[in-house]
């Protein structure tokens, strides 16, 4: 595949803090790439850069194989942007609105007319053509915002943490859209802080903190870097601390959490991990209700490498 956006060297620096530090990657051809990082890593500084909206300190962004400039409208017209703030306009009803985005780009009515339309389809809003956005819930304004976003059939899509505060039907139809929009032949940069969606739909994943890549890969090559093997949850009641504290000299046991009746234990490595704590749980006579073993998942990998102290 070929790279859609070439990013070298890439430096962002707001007087004494180095927004983004001496960056460099790239987004494949259709592809969805996951933007991943706690709050202040550059992620956003890092898009702003991408679409030549901040003057950078230093670095080359190339996209479509040409320079990245802010008068690179022939470049520009080519992009989708869906900021996480919902930028529509009031006054307009919701077919109203994609069609005055889509006009920005598409001149020719006749195709802006079916573009529009097929923008609506996307996202589901066939039965709200003529509402008025303060009509509109939460879940559909934001699938609203998208369809303005990418109405013209941009090759290249940024979207911001486009399911910010929505049900969970919305928060499915709009990742079935994301996906129907790369099946289409859309190349898109996705960022989220909602970790189960980056597994749902993310084809790659960049991991950033403090301007800088922790780690970049497939989900399951960053999943290798977590220092466990295996996760097993047992629904237990009262468990006494002693029973906590053996299980914990287990060999293989990395940590133990006993919280709410949940006990989660986490295996640094080896194997029959579920049957060892089963055959120890019987040995004691404990009784437990539910117990599943799983993978690291994205999240653990995610706290691990940018850690779990409270950001900002």
């Amino acid at each position: 595949m070929k790279n859609i956006v070439e990013v070298k060297n890439l430096t962002k620096e707001y007087k004494e803090l180095k927004a983004i530090d001496n960056l460099s990657f790239e987004i494949k051809e259709g592809e969805i790439l996951g933007l991943l990082g706690p709050n202040g890593s550059g992620k956003s500084t890092t898009i702003n850069s991408i679409l030549s909206l901040l003057t950078i300190n230093n670095g080359t962004i190339k996209i479509f194989g040409k320079a990245m400039k802010p008068s690179a409208y022939d470049i520009k017209k080519k992009i989708g942007v869906v900021f996480q703030d919902v930028a529509v306009f009031d006054e307009l009803t919701v077919e109203e609105n994609i069609d005055y985005f889509c006009g920005l780009y598409i001149e020719d009515k006749k195709i802006r007319k079916e573009y529009v339309q097929d923008a609506i389809k996307l996202v589901g809003l066939e039965n709200f053509k003529k509402f008025y956005p303060k009509q509109l819930s939460g879940g559909l304004l934001r699938r609203l915002n998208i369809a303005c976003g990418i109405a013209h059939k941009p090759k290249l899509i940024f979207l911001d943490e486009p399911t910010v505060a929505v049900d969970p039907q919305s928060r499915n139809n709009i990742l079935e859209g994301i996906k129907k929009l790369r099946d289409n032949g859309a190349t898109i940069c996705y960022t989220t802080h909602y970790m189960e969606e980056v597994e749902i739909i993310c084809d790659r994943v960049i991991i950033l903190d403090k301007g800088k890549i922790l780690a970049s890969g497939t989900l399951d090559e960053l999943k290798k870097l977590a220092n466990i093997e295996e996760k097993v949850t047992i629904e237990i009641k009262d468990l006494n601390e002693k029973y906590v504290n053996e299980i914990l000299s287990f060999k293989n046991v990395d940590s133990v959490v006993y919280n709410n009746n949940d006990l989660i234990i986490s295996y640094k490595k080896g194997k029959d991990n579920l049957t060892e704590i089963i055959e120890y749980l019987k040995s004691k006579k404990l009784k437990y209700d539910n117990i599943f073993s799983q993978r690291p998942t994205l999240n653990d990998v995610f706290l691990e490498l940018t850690g779990k102290e409270l950001r900002d």
